[in-house]
């Protein structure tokens, strides 16, 4: 089911939004992910020489990635973390936004030379979508979104969407073949897909709390968004419906950043944690809390 629902669409006629417009454009949005690995070195090379990322700044227990200068996703290590179960609540995938249709297939044709499996590959309507997992299983998305002005809303105003099969062969052989000089400058993280234990659950933390909205659903799934994006953040109870709360030390996602263009949307989402008495570290404008499935969320103001 991996590439069911996972890089769904959105509409609205807005102008077209490339991911180097998606951080300006968006009251909030996910800017960032954490893993915790097994092997450093190893799975930070792999990002980098897979998807293209630069290192951004690196030290002995920890290195942050990015393109263009951005950061977009930390890997660091810690010797007594539990291996993290794949049916319980963690990451399901990080999905690495690119410019344009160009750019989505030049990096096939250098995933496909270098040999990596791909898991799936979707066409959302909104987007085009190709799924894979790093060497320690943590799942990732690749994709690039269709102009907004394709994009249609139904009349409860939720997005417009499909899983049809993608035509990998025809993205392949229009793609440049002039080589891959790594992950293009406006790449960004368009969005993180959860693994939850309860939907309800989720509506409430995402909805009532971070102020998102519920973009469309899916059996076992919902997507939730700011400024009519298909979706920030998804959650699905696919692989972990009714599973327990993540406790210690974990692999896989150990915490994401959501950032806020709109400060009474922050002041929103800090004024709900303080009425639900959900435990917040504040520093500055940035608010650090565990969600409801024992991941870490920074908010940034």
């Amino acid at each position: 089911m991996h590439d069911a629902l996972t890089g769904a669409p959105a509409g609205g006629d807005q102008p077209k939004v490339h991911s180097a417009d998606h951080a300006v454009s968006m009251p909030a949005f996910v800017d960032h992910a954490h893993l915790l690995v097994r092997d450093l070195p190893m799975v930070s090379s792999w990002y980098q020489r897979i998807l293209g990322l630069s290192p951004i700044e690196t030290g002995q227990s920890g290195t942050t990635l990015g393109a263009g200068g951005r950061p977009l996703l930390t890997l660091t290590t810690a010797g007594d973390a539990r291996i993290g179960s794949q049916r319980g609540p963690g990451l399901f995938h990080n999905a690495f936004l690119l410019p344009d249709r160009t750019e989505l297939g030049r990096w096939l044709a250098h995933a496909a030379h270098a040999g990596v499996p791909l898991q799936g590959a979707s066409d959302h309507l909104v987007s085009e979508a190709i799924y894979l997992a790093d060497p320690e299983g943590n799942g990732i998305e690749v994709y690039r979104d269709r102009p907004r002005s394709d994009w249609r809303f139904e009349p409860d105003g939720t997005v417009a969407m499909a899983t049809l099969p993608l035509d990998l062969q025809a993205l392949y052989d229009e793609a440049p073949k002039t080589g891959y000089a790594g992950a293009p400058d406006a790449t960004t993280l368009g969005h993180i897909h959860l693994q939850v234990s309860a939907l309800p659950e989720a509506d409430a933390f995402f909805r009532q709390v971070l102020g998102l909205d519920l973009m469309a659903t899916y059996p076992g799934a919902h997507f939730y968004a700011s400024g009519q994006y298909h979706h920030h953040v998804g959650a699905n109870i696919w692989n972990s419906r009714g599973a327990t709360r993540r406790e210690g030390l974990t692999t896989g996602l150990a915490d994401y950043t959501i950032q806020f263009n709109d400060p009474a949307r922050f002041a929103a989402a800090l004024a709900a944690l303080d009425r639900l008495e959900i435990p917040v570290i504040r520093s500055g404008d940035r608010a650090r809390l565990t969600d409801p499935w024992g991941i870490g969320v920074t908010l940034v103001a």
